[in-house]
């Protein structure tokens, strides 16, 4: 469950900047957030907000950037004509002059923090496309580190000390960097992931042969030591070590047929001297490959 009770409900703040604040490349526009129960109206207070603003739920442009972050519940959101659903641990970024709309599901409600911001330093990243408005939606989860920035910017304008704007703005360029970091984590770990179960298939279709690291790692475009480090950051074992562990695996699977002598199994899963695989079978399973076939049995498998 999100502590989103640390987070002041309903407050929002539409800023003014001066001409010294736009020398920093970047000024915050306004900030807020807000916890909605379930069945309430949204946005609240319209009143307190510019008109430009109040039609978020059915549909609006904004001329700045904003970042949205949700706490707990779910929604939707709809960005360019392309619909999404965002639930609690899912920030959205918006940009300016895209057409947009966002509402929590009334059955959940949610809760939301927000800030807006515009400048040229913000529109060089999205010219490099750092930032894309074709990727509004990301999904950090729920990040103490991104409750925390938001907590800062909140102070910051309420406080409004002296260069508070650029106080302000700092934080978000640290909450960007952070959502991106987070995501770019994530898509490393997935690509890994898939490294690593390519490998794995290559080693169990390669099982009558002798390992090789090298042509491995050339299968998965990695070198001998990338693959080792990711595939045991993955599995716990080097790449060798799973090979011995498939072999092991096949070997309990010819075994249990009754069909094949322990010189056959041996040959068959790539072991040529057939005492070393008896030993290593035993230290694996506990059993000799003898005892494992005349028991039937996978009893004592580790």
């Amino acid at each position: 469950m999100v502590k989103s009770s640390m987070l002041e409900s309903d407050f929002s703040l539409y800023l003014t900047h001066s001409v010294e604040d736009e020398d920093w490349q970047m000024v915050c526009t306004d900030a807020g957030s807000y916890k909605g129960l379930p069945g309430s109206s949204y946005p609240p207070h319209l009143e307190q907000h510019p008109a430009g603003f109040r039609t978020v739920a059915e549909g609006r442009r904004l001329n700045e950037y904003q970042m949205v972050y949700l706490l707990d519940g779910q929604g939707t959101l709809e960005v360019d004509g392309k619909h999404f659903s965002v639930r609690g641990g899912s920030l959205f970024l918006l940009f300016p002059e895209v057409p947009h709309a966002y509402r929590p599901d009334p059955t959940t409600g949610w809760t939301e923090c927000w800030v807006g911001f515009k400048g040229p330093h913000v529109d060089a990243l999205l010219a490099s496309g750092i930032l894309n408005p074709s990727r509004p939606l990301f999904h950090p989860g729920y990040q103490a580190s991104l409750v925390a920035g938001f907590q800062s910017i909140f102070q910051q304008v309420k406080e409004q000390a002296p260069l508070y704007q650029f106080r302000a703005c700092a934080e978000v360029l640290r909450l960007l960097a952070e959502t991106l970091s987070l995501e770019r984590l994530s898509a490393q770990q997935t690509k890994a992931q898939e490294i690593v179960e390519k490998a794995k298939a290559f080693i169990e279709a390669s099982i009558p042969t002798v390992f090789n690291l090298e042509k491995l790692g050339s299968e998965v475009h990695l070198s001998q030591v990338q693959l080792n480090e990711v595939f045991k950051a993955y599995t716990g074992m080097t790449p060798y070590q799973y090979c011995l562990h498939a072999k092991i695996n096949r070997a309990k699977e010819i075994l249990s047929t009754g069909e094949s002598s322990v010189k056959e199994i041996a040959w068959r899963v790539g072991f040529d001297d057939p005492y070393y695989f008896s030993r290593l079978f035993k230290k694996k399973t506990g059993s000799r490959p003898s005892e494992w076939t005349s028991s039937g049995t996978t009893a004592t498998q580790n």
